[in-house]
């Protein structure tokens, strides 16, 4: 029985692929390789739980393998009535959640972001059968289809967006990128144990003309390469699933961090552990202390999580530059003798607001975090503790401050912070979200802000129309505006004042902080040696 098409371009025909199963029969017709040829790839990129969809199935005995080893969530489409015809009817009985549909991948049925993980064993090549422009707009619309339904970074605003591509290679210095995310599920020891696995594939990819012996630069964003250890893992009804992890630095300290799997590339908080609790020296103190107790008795009970963070250091930069913004309240020699009120929204791991209230023991802070796991967080596993100064209300920043803002004998703060995340990956602006920036609400903010002090915004905006919007709203309700872009990312801190004619030059900027400095560094008190307040502030510059 000759199964094969007259031409190449059968292949795209529905038609053709009706004819194929129904002369075929029930026999599995395998294209490329069988799931045994396939399954150390396959394992290794794709986890029980997730979600997979399998586009242009055929009758492949693949996605029934793969479910009979656990891999249970799996949706499959053809474009061949006849063939899902014929995998319903083998699949009904022996795996009742697997389903078969018959579908266009290039005009899928399903919504946005459903998915983890798209197989295709080789309906991309039936697709492309020559390179007519007719044909390579199909293979778009299928690509296209594909990125649509993926959970990824592909929808975000960097990678699914014209604008965001073009800066992402700007900022690389390249005019051709490839992208690959890693998996958490992955273990790296390096950067060369990743080069050494991607490079044949990339090579597969390159330009023609190509020099053989050319070498491909490769480039890291984020943290997820290296000793990791997943200390707790929950789900939060509004952030969803998080994990608290501690993973070693360059230079061999070890940090404790926050990370939402909704966006698992951002570091939402980190603080450093201190010294003696690092992971080998916990294992020998446990070791020893067996060898130490009598038999019999009790062990000794863990210390508490949050008891192992050096609440001294500041790990993100741009919690170092707000704090910096300090200085901008004039008098800071006096800081640590004055009852500053500050008001901070975001509370993340709680580092901020906690070194304000450790190093100002005048001060009296409000933190508002809309998620209450979030609070659990930071008590349990970043050393964060209420006391008398220091208060953590559970609300909506928008709906606090509005509630502020309209009493009678509304409340006045030296310092209001904003720090707070956007869960919208598609909006260009992932800090804060775009509700914090209204103009309306900035009128708000500006009502609860005492006439002298700083109102200090973390903004992390990649498009550059919206920024420019942004400014142009904070400046017309603050009219003193310096703005201090973090070096090395996306964040621009700015402190926003009511009145101009409080405007410092830069030089009487960095003698205040240092200033503020000298005095925070008094002996008796724990401070981070390499941080010099007035380096944060050197590149500031007026809007």
């Amino acid at each position: 029985m000759n199964l094969l098409p007259k031409s190449s371009k059968e292949f795209g025909s529905v038609d053709y692929w009706e004819k194929f199963f129904q002369q075929r029969g029930k026999k599995a017709f395998e294209w490329y390789g069988t799931y045994l040829e396939l399954c150390g790839v396959l394992h290794k990129y794709i986890k029980p739980r997730e979600k997979v969809l399998v586009i242009g199935c055929g009758n492949s005995e693949l996605s029934e393998q793969l479910y009979d080893v656990g891999y249970q969530d799996i949706v499959n489409i053809d474009i061949s009535e006849v063939v899902i015809k014929q995998m319903k009817e083998r699949n009904a009985s022996r795996r009742p959640q697997m389903s078969f549909l018959k579908m266009d991948m290039t005009q899928m049925e399903f919504p946005d972001a459903s998915f983890q993980v798209v197989l295709d064993k080789g309906t991309l090549d039936a697709v492309l059968t020559d390179e007519e422009e007719k044909t390579l707009q199909q293979v778009d619309r299928m690509l296209a289809e594909v990125g649509r339904v993926l959970q990824g970074r592909e929808t975000e605003w960097l990678f699914g967006m014209e604008e965001g591509r073009k800066q992402l290679a700007a900022s690389a210095g390249f005019k051709r990128l490839i992208t690959v995310a890693l998996h958490r599920g992955q273990q790296y020891e390096g950067m060369d144990s990743i080069q050494a696995e991607l490079s044949p594939r990339v090579m597969e990819l390159a330009p023609a003309g190509m020099p053989a012996q050319q070498k491909v630069p490769f480039l890291s964003v984020g943290g997820d390469i290296g000793v990791r250890t997943v200390q707790h893992q929950d789900c939060s009804p509004l952030s969803g699933d998080y994990v608290i992890e501690d993973v070693q630095g360059d230079d061999k300290r070890y940090f404790r961090r926050l990370i939402f799997l909704s966006n698992r590339n951002v570091v939402q908080s980190e603080a450093r552990l201190l010294k003696d609790v690092s992971h080998r020296a916990q294992k020998k103190r446990k070791k020893d202390r067996k060898k130490q107790r009598p038999a019999g008795s009790p062990e000794e009970p863990p210390a508490t999580p949050g008891q192992s963070i050096d609440k001294s250091y500041l790990c993100c930069e741009h919690h170092k530059a707000m704090i910096a913004g300090l200085a901008l309240l004039r008098n800071p020699e006096l800081l640590l003798e004055t009852p500053l009120a500050l008001l901070v929204v975001g509370l993340g791991g709680g580092s901020l607001p906690l070194f304000v209230h450790d190093h100002f023991p005048k001060s009296h802070i409000e933190a508002v975090e809309i998620d209450p796991s979030m609070l659990e967080v930071a008590t349990q596993w970043f050393g964060f503790s209420q006391s008398d100064r220091m208060k953590v209300h559970i609300a909506d920043g928008l709906d606090y401050i509005t509630s502020l803002a309209r009493r009678e004998a509304r409340p006045h703060y030296d310092v209001i912070m904003f720090d707070v995340d956007s869960k919208d990956p598609t909006v260009g602006m992932s800090c804060p979200p775009p509700a914090f920036v209204d103009q309306p609400f900035l009128q708000k903010v500006k009502s609860i802000l005492t006439p002298e002090g700083v109102f200090i915004l973390n903004l992390v905006c990649r498009d550059l129309g919206l920024k420019d919007s942004v400014l142009d709203g904070l400046k017309a309700v603050f009219p003193l505006l310096y703005v201090r872009r973090i070096e090395g990312e996306v964040n621009e801190i700015l402190f926003c004042q009511l009145h101009p004619e409080l405007k410092l030059a830069t030089s009487e900027l960095l003698e205040m902080a240092q200033a503020l400095e000298q005095t925070l560094r008094k002996p008796g008190r724990g401070w981070d040696v390499t941080y010099v307040l007035s380096d944060m502030l050197k590149t500031v510059k007026i809007v």
